[in-house]
């Protein structure tokens, strides 16, 4: 669910309406759709992007959106679909049941291949993998490793960067253990992602825990660390983990794994696999 859909969770909403055919009208459909959470103050809503999808006459647009919620200003983005007539919140393939708003996602930028993130691979290489993940994800605890050994195979010709996305609000815990990863990779810890991903973390502590002390003392025991408590609050390692979430946000990554492969994200989550071969 992203910001936007979370602003207008108590609201109730058109899927479809009839507007006059000018993308102004996409802009204006989003205000009105927006204002209907008393608690939101519209400051800005404009057109990032606009992409024609393989419908006949219609277009995905990506809105950036700026507004107050109760004395905080919030920055997000909004997909919407128009083909100059209606104006649709969503539009679902009937054959394959999945939404068009993949096609209107947008592509990375080489910011994204930013050696700092780079945890497997050539730096240098043409193909280049992005993901987004949380090491409490089940579906990513199995997904991961198998990428990251998979571009190790192939370490010349692929490179691999990691940005850290917690999902907080069904894995508080994760919010801890990123913060963990990051600190050890700053004290020499090589590999530390994957064998993040490794660990039965369950043993030491449930997902939804916000005890940092229990995660600390488990990670701690596992890495054969001595990271102190203090550590976590540290200024350079809550801007980087922030800065994940805001790069991840940027180009709308809403759940994990998200995989962008050569700058596209991949649904599949499986084009990597088509990478290294001669």
């Amino acid at each position: 669910m992203n910001k936007i859909s979370k602003l207008l969770s108590t609201t109730l909403l058109l899927s479809v309406s009839l507007y006059a055919n000018n993308d102004n009208s996409v802009i204006e459909f989003e205000k009105k759709r927006v204002s209907q959470n008393p608690n939101v103050t519209i400051k800005e809503v404009s057109i990032n992007t606009k992409k024609e999808i393989p419908l006949a006459g219609w277009n995905g647009y990506i809105l950036d959106v700026k507004v107050n919620v109760q004395g905080k200003d919030v920055n997000a983005k909004d997909i919407l679909f128009s083909d100059g007539k209606y104006i649709s919140l969503d539009l679902i393939d009937s054959t394959t049941g999945k939404s068009l708003k993949d096609l209107v996602t947008p592509n990375l930028t080489s910011n994204y291949h930013d050696k700092a993130k780079l945890i497997a691979g050539n730096h240098e290489a043409k193909d280049k993998i992005v993901i987004f993940s949380d090491p409490l994800c089940p579906y990513c605890i199995d997904y991961v490793p198998e990428v990251i050994k998979y571009v190790q195979k192939n370490s010349d010709s692929i490179a691999l960067y990691y940005y850290h996305f917690p999902l907080l609000s069904i894995h508080p815990a994760a919010g801890t253990l990123v913060k963990l990863i990051d600190i050890a990779k700053h004290k020499g810890i090589k590999d530390a992602e994957l064998k993040t991903y490794q660990i039965d973390w369950e043993k030491y502590f449930d997902v939804k825990s916000t005890d940092a002390k229990v995660i600390l003392e488990a990670f701690n025991k596992e890495f054969k660390t001595d990271i102190k408590l203090d550590e976590l609050s540290k200024a350079e390692i809550t801007k980087t983990i922030d800065s994940d979430i805001a790069m991840a946000e940027e180009v709308m990554v809403q759940g994990t794994p998200t995989i962008f492969v050569n700058g596209v994200k991949d649904s599949t989550r499986l084009k990597y696999e088509t990478l290294g071969k001669k």
